[in-house]
């Protein structure tokens, strides 16, 4: 009987927990998203201070200290994140939750491995938040679209690397034929560096062709990769004419998903109400 008188307290605990660290549409919410930016801008300008030397040495402590300071606040917030939700695990596994424990595990991984803590600059990644905080659902709108562009030409890009590697291989292989190790394609390995570097209009310059033969052989891979090069581009420009839609920046409360389209009322992956 306790438990039954105390579970509708602790429910409206957590939801209103909830509603401050996940939505963006109220004023607790907005503020709490807020600061919290504010706080991951800090803690990046924090790690990449402490990585200059001069600062390093003059203010090493102070720095240290603020490192740490803000390890702590995180790993607080992540806590009550994973208690604020209804399944814990699930949030923990999604892009967001794996994202918010890289933020702090540097950290405390430094204690065993010095240096791991420059890692920390992945916090970065946390201001994705900024285009839901801040209700900017068309450039979330349109970051989905990439996405799913980005996903759907997953499988001719493949391909299309696959050509690639083979014609890098057999590229690479000529080339050895034709320089040898007296012009510093001392073997096929090396040969297929230099191929990719070329055929990708890199040009490191580290290593090229000397002979009549290997230059004019070059100049054909230079000018075959210029053509290369626009084929993947080419396969996702066509994907992202396929689909655009307007999202909302609702999360659902059960699988954290978003993304959801403008006027959905149900999650569109658990059925959830929104």
């Amino acid at each position: 009987m306790k438990n039954e008188a105390t579970k509708p307290a602790e429910t409206k605990w957590r939801h209103r927990l909830y509603e401050v660290i996940f939505e963006a549409e109220t004023v607790a919410g907005k503020t709490f998203d807020v600061i919290l930016l504010i706080m991951i801008i800090l803690s990046v300008a924090v790690v990449i201070l402490e990585s200059v030397k001069s600062l390093r040495d003059d203010y090493g402590k102070l720095l240290l200290g603020a490192e740490w300071a803000f390890t702590i606040i995180f790993t607080v917030e992540y806590v009550l994140r994973l208690i604020s939700v209804r399944r814990p695990l699930r949030y923990a596994k999604s892009f967001f939750g794996v994202i918010d424990l890289l933020a702090i595990i540097p950290t405390y991984a430094s204690l065993f491995l010095p240096g791991l803590q420059y890692l920390l600059a992945i916090r970065i990644l946390r201001l994705l938040r900024v285009f839901r905080i801040l209700k900017l659902a068309e450039y979330v709108g349109e970051a989905r679209v990439i996405t799913s562009a980005l996903r759907a030409s997953a499988k001719k890009i493949s391909v299309f690397l696959l050509g690639v590697l083979t014609l890098v291989t057999i590229i690479g292989s000529i080339m050895y034929v034709i320089e040898g190790e007296q012009h510093g394609f001392n073997d096929i390995p090396t040969s297929i560096y230099w191929a990719i570097v070329t055929l990708t209009t890199v040009g490191y310059g580290d290593l090229s062709p000397q002979t009549p033969l290997g230059k004019a052989f070059a100049s054909l891979v230079m000018i075959m990769g210029y053509a290369i090069i626009a084929v993947p581009t080419g396969i996702v420009t066509v994907e992202l004419s396929r689909s655009h839609s307007k999202i909302s920046t609702q999360v659902c409360p059960e699988c954290h998903a978003q993304d959801h389209d403008a006027d959905a009322v149900f999650c569109k992956y658990c059925a959830t109400h929104l």
